[in-house]
């Protein structure tokens, strides 16, 4: 290399070097000799994330009581979801068992997994065995994503030699108090449409929905119906979860913090709008159906979303398109030019429920990859969930068929190995598992008879088998092997085959060519499967009639309860309709749900059994005591003593509240059903109990009396029948209630036949002798 060469490095290298001392070196500021060291620009914008703790139990997760792991059986796993616009910074798992006294300490163990990952060991000790034992351990957070699965297994030992891996002796039990603690941390969401319905709604949020909806003051009848459609939508999602609308007028929910994360929607029109939004500057009027996603004023964790339009229909129309486009919405702001139906709803067609046009594959019935498989000696339960129609007519059927193929890995010998099929918890047949038939084809018929049959009236005997509205279809493989040989002079260790089991999911189950026929009232149907509103999945023959001015309280009933019914049948209520003129909304061909104080015309109903006004409260009981329980079934006294015998009034301050079921009197094939209420302490008191399963379990009835002790149901006034049969099964039906004047016409019908049968004859034998005359 050349010296000239060598010099170009030698000023290069020095260059770089100075380079890099003056950009490392303080720069002073004006005035001043000598300066600090500037923070970093991410410190200078670095601010602190909202944080909480949340904690989910066993119970919470799922598991409604004690696990117990077993040397065949030693593996247990929970799952918990994290919402989409969370990160989890901590996390730990604390752990409650109760180990066998008769393990060896040390040798036994439990080993824990997050996502497939080994966490950490637990050795049970000596001082342990027998007694309950709570340890807590770490869990690393960067594991965590929005699905998340712990997974415990027992290495169980109670000898050095010769172990049977069934002892009874290996077990240690897995308390459903132990729980997962998640230190949870929000992300700051940009306003972008794409990714709704979050931060609103996250499917992977097990808790509650709670989101508050925000009008001006006296919402009119088009904002509250545009609010009803979101808020089914919400429902229809939350599902299971339940969801709660809190309303306010005119002003936004109050927050606790600038780190406070609360979703708010609010809607308003040109002309009509909340408080907050009167500055045109910052919210100018708009000029079609708009959507529009911006931050809290006090919260930048907290987003809105605004619904605008120039009047109610726009607010209609933007309410469907953020429930049927939300995968086209992008951007903070967006304008909504049309939204239009292409086919409407068919009755029955509800996707929560399962059709009943046509046999029905399991594969349709699944609620997540992998759950008709299970393996192990002692593999879970295969659980299917069934929703059906409440109205579905099944009284006196041979039976519902079913198609079920299986396959299974085939035992060593022709043993008791075999397969357990129930309903609703009640055992049907019971299969067996060959050793060569490793795929098996059954044709089945659910021989099954409803007690929850159309008239409430049907005394008959309980049966084996039951199916209602919604029911649970159970597979139960048991494998039978021999695993060990333990004795003085010889000992064998077999170790326990990876045995697996499924149920294909080209199986069906046929419900098609049954009717539909029910007797009303029955607020069981309503409380458990929203019917009849959810006859029609979008609710386009019902009708809401609320007050002409409502209060914040009675809106957030309305939205809570078409909530509650979109998410009995999964879909939302595009068609709804509202009402504030009970004469008009009576006239119409549709169920009514009545939400405030009752119609006047409607007071002097005899099938009435409840009255709330604001200055005594009148009920009407039956000759007996007419109780309804949690299957629908009446009390001793059901034998027809249902006619309005007492009449009871009181004046009382504390709150009460009654939901009561009656025929339309215009329409004989349609139901009313009312949310009766005085003041915002009655209908918080319908609120608690539209958004409490335990609660909704106990209405029944004709008639739900609310109060703070709980729910009274009763059965009062006569019934009517909604559907339709066909004239021999209706005939049928109806003299299946009278067992005598059945006899008596079987005994008329018998002679009468006879008769005919004799004078059929006299005539063939006067016939043939004048013939050979």
């Amino acid at each position: 290399m050349s010296r000239s060469s060598k010099n170009k490095i030698f000023a290069s290298l020095a260059l770089m070097t100075f380079a890099s001392q003056l950009m490392s070196a303080p720069l002073p500021l004006p005035g001043s000799t000598s300066a600090p060291l500037p923070k970093p620009a991410l410190e200078q914008t670095e601010q602190a994330l909202p944080s909480w703790p949340v904690n989910y139990t066993f119970k919470q997760l799922g598991r409604d009581s004690d696990t117990l792991l077993l040397g065949i059986n030693n593996t247990e796993q929970v799952e918990f979801n994290l919402r989409r616009d969370r990160i989890a910074s901590d996390a730990s798992l604390q752990l409650s068992y109760t180990a066998s006294p008769s393990l060896t300490p040390t040798l036994s163990h439990l080993r824990v997994y997050l996502n497939d990952v080994l966490m950490g060991v637990l050795p049970i000790e000596k001082d342990q065995l027998g007694r309950t034992t709570t340890q807590k351990l770490a869990l690393d957070p960067r594991l965590i994503s929005d699905f998340n699965r712990v997974r415990l297994e027992f290495i169980g030992h109670y000898t050095d030699i010769c172990e049977d891996p069934a002892n009874s002796t290996l077990w240690v039990n897995i308390s459903r108090s132990s729980g997962i603690t998640v230190q949870e941390q929000a992300l700051s969401l940009q306003n972008d449409l794409a990714f709704f319905p979050l931060p609103f709604f996250d499917p992977r949020n097990s808790g509650k929905l709670e989101l508050p909806f925000v009008f001006a003051a006296n919402p009119t009848l088009g904002e509250q119906k545009a609010a009803a459609i979101l808020a089914s939508y919400f429902g229809s999602q939350a599902n299971w979860r339940g969801a709660n609308f809190p309303v306010l007028f005119d002003t936004l929910p109050a927050v606790q913090s600038k780190e406070a994360i609360q979703p708010t929607v609010v809607f308003a029109t040109n002309d009509h709008r909340p408080a907050f939004m009167s500055d045109l500057e910052k919210f100018p009027a708009v000029t079609a159906p708009l959507v529009e996603m911006i931050d809290h004023p006090d919260a930048p964790y907290s987003k809105i979303l605004l619904v605008m339009g120039r009047n109610d229909e726009d607010l209609a129309v933007a309410a469907k398109a953020l429930a049927l486009g939300g995968h086209l919405l992008r951007g903070s702001r967006a304008t909504i030019d049309k939204v239009e139906t292409l086919q409407p709803r068919k009755p029955y067609d509800a996707p929560a429920w399962m059709r009943t046009d046509r046999p029905v594959r399991f594969a349709e019935l699944i609620a997540y990859p992998q759950q008709l498989q299970v393996n192990g000696l002692q593999p879970r339960p295969i659980i299917l969930d069934v929703n059906l129609p409440p109205d579905l007519f099944v009284w006196r059927n041979q039976g519902i068929p079913l198609r079920t193929q299986f396959r299974y890995t085939a035992p060593s010998s022709n043993d008791d190995s075999r397969l357990n099929i129930s309903l609703n918890d009640q055992f049907m047949t019971s299969l067996p598992l060959l050793r060569k038939d490793t795929s098996s084809l059954e044709e089945l018929r659910l021989a099954v008879l409803s007690n929850d049959s159309a008239n409430a009236n049907d005394k008959l005997i309980v049966p084996s088998l039951k199916i209602g509205d919604r029911n649970r279809l159970r597979f139960d493989f048991n494998f039978a092997s021999t695993l060990s040989s333990a004795q003085r002079d010889r000992c064998q260790t077999i170790l326990p085959a990876n045995t697996q089991a499924i149920i294909d999911e080209d199986s069906t189950i046929d419900l098609s060519g049954y009717h539909h026929y029910i007797s009303m009232p029955d607020l069981k149907a309503f409380a458990r499967s929203g019917f009849p509103f959810s006859r029609m999945a979008d609710m386009s023959e019902s009708i809401v009639v609320v007050p002409g001015k409502s209060s914040p309280t009675q809106i957030s009933t309305l939205l809570e309860a078409v909530a509650g019914i979109s998410a009995r049948s999964g879909y939302p209520a595009f068609g709804l309709r509202l009402s504030d003129d009970w004469k008009t909304a009576s006239q119409e061909d549709a169920d009514l749900l009545l939400l405030g104080e009752m119609a006047p015309e409607l007071r002097d109903n005899p099938d009435l059994s409840v009255l709330l006004q604001r200055q005594r409260d009148m009920l009407v009981q039956p000759v007996g005591t007419t109780r309804i329980d949690a299957n629908n079934r009446r009390g001793p006294s059901a034998d027809g003593r249902n006619l309005p015998a007492n009449r009871v009034e009181v004046t009382a301050q504390a709150p009460i509240a009654a939901i009561v079921g009656m025929q339309s009197p215009t329409h004989n094939q349609r139901s009313i059903v009312a949310l009766l209420g005085n003041d915002d302490a009655d209908y918080s008191l319908l609120r608690e109990t539209l958004g409490d399963s335990g609660k909704l379990e106990a209405i029944a009835g004709s008639v739900a009396l609310i109060r703070s002790s709980g729910v009274y149901s009763q059965l009062v006034g006569d019934q009517y029948f909604v559907g339709n049969l066909p004239w021999y099964l209706l005939l049928w039906y109806q003299l299946s209630e009278h067992p005598v004047l059945l006899a008596v016409l079987a005994v008329i019908s018998v002679l009468l036949t006879a008769f005919l049968l004799w004078r059929a004859l006299s005539w063939a034998a006067n016939r043939r002798l004048h013939k050979d005359d």
